[in-house]
């Protein structure tokens, strides 16, 4: 009775492990390679840029970043764009801001101060400068980044805006960070990279769930119809994820994903800043629609079933080689699917392969969001964060 049970169980584990096998295949294959599939649709289509430049309002929101704007706002004013304001919403700085964007508006007539007063007392100052900023754009089109961020290229405006055709009300770039000689670096950017093929790979197969604040594009008249951030206003974070899951459609939404398009930000240098900065995206995610709950969960609930009934069938099955073969053979076909996937994404944004370190980092980043998720959220649960 016992070896028939025992029997039982390894094919139980080994069904397990060939379901979530099969499933995370398909999501490598299938949308999280969409970045390459993008890529290599369009260099086949002829490189001449439309020459139809619509109006741009660019969005910058600012809270003591006066170092940041220094160095990376005259960027914004390199790009290669026909037609474009800057609107900068100083929200309520005591660093140098003030002085630094006076200088700048003598210098470049399209760019635009508003300043919001420090005591104003909000639960997401951010989410009150956007409207702020939103508020006082005089063109259709906005092109949403952050203060610490740098267009890739002087292409960034048009490679955006050419993704908005009839009926288009959003648009999805990428936002990546500034390479450093450090692990927290890597890992930063290897979840960052992550998150881009997950969140770009669904929205091409016409399911987006959210956006990146630091790259995004919308209309101002889809702001105004869905009354900007009202059904999110009770949490500080939210702006840009929480707008694109409650609003963007499968008809309504492109994408964004050539280099020349992304934004570069100054990445945290300390786990404990980085946690900070990922508890606030975490936690969006809990005010989702139910689909993109279940989207986002499919990935590392079926990961964890993989690692977990391998890892069983090893230490419980080792002298059945049968059972053995097929667990190994299937996490290594799953390692080099998702070690091509990772490369060829990463050349297009001119990163370095992956090769050992992938598999440290698929192990180690479920951990960390759990962490995050419990013991990190309780520890710092009075913590508030206005942006």
């Amino acid at each position: 009775m016992f070896e028939t049970l025992y029997i039982s169980i390894g094919y139980i584990l080994i069904a397990i492990l060939s379901i979530t096998f099969l499933i995370q295949l398909y999501l490598y294959i299938h949308p999280y390679s969409s970045i390459i599939r993008k890529n290599k649709k369009e260099k086949k289509q002829s490189s001449e840029e439309d020459n139809v430049q619509p109006s741009v309002s660019i969005i910058i929101c600012a809270k003591n970043e006066s170092n940041n704007l220094q160095s990376f706002l005259p960027l914004i004013f390199e790009q290669e764009y026909s037609d474009y304001e800057v609107i900068v919403v100083n929200d309520g700085s005591f660093d140098d801001t003030v002085n630094i964007l006076k200088d700048f508006q003598l210098k470049y007539n399209n760019l635009y101060v508003t300043n919001i007063p420090e005591d104003v007392n909000i639960i997401s100052r951010k989410k009150l400068a956007l409207t702020v900023g939103i508020k006082a754009a005089k063109n259709e089109i906005l092109l949403l980044t952050d203060a610490d961020c740098r267009p890739s290229s002087k292409h960034w405006i048009s490679k955006m805006v050419s993704q908005f055709k009839p009926g288009t009300e959003f648009v999805l770039g990428i936002g990546d960070y500034l390479t450093e000689k450090s692990f927290i670096n890597k890992l930063i950017c290897y979840d960052t990279l992550t998150i881009a093929m997950q969140y770009i790979g669904f929205a091409a197969i016409g399911s987006p769930y959210m956006g990146v604040g630091r790259n995004i594009a919308y209309r101002r008249e889809t702001f105004f119809n869905n009354n900007g951030f009202a059904g999110f206003l009770q949490i500080s974070s939210g702006d840009d994820d929480l707008f694109v899951n409650h609003h963007a459609t499968k008809h309504n939404t492109q994408t964004e994903t050539s280099f020349e398009s992304i934004t570069l930000s100054i990445p945290k240098h300390t786990f404990k800043d980085w946690f900070h900065q990922k508890t606030r995206h975490l936690c969006s995610s809990k005010l989702y629609t139910t689909k993109s709950k279940y989207l986002v969960m499919i990935e590392p609930i079926t990961k964890g079933l993989f690692y977990l009934s391998l890892l069983l069938l090893l230490i419980f099955y080792y002298n059945n080689y049968y059972l053995i073969i097929a667990g190994v053979s299937m996490y290594l076909i799953r390692y080099f699917t998702q070690l091509l996937v990772y490369n060829l994404t990463s050349k297009i944004y001119k990163r370095k392969n992956l090769y050992l370190s992938i598999i440290l980092f698929d192990l180690l980043l479920p951990l960390i969001n759990v962490y995050i998720f419990t013991i990190y959220n309780k520890l710092h649960k009075r913590v508030e964060y206005s942006w």
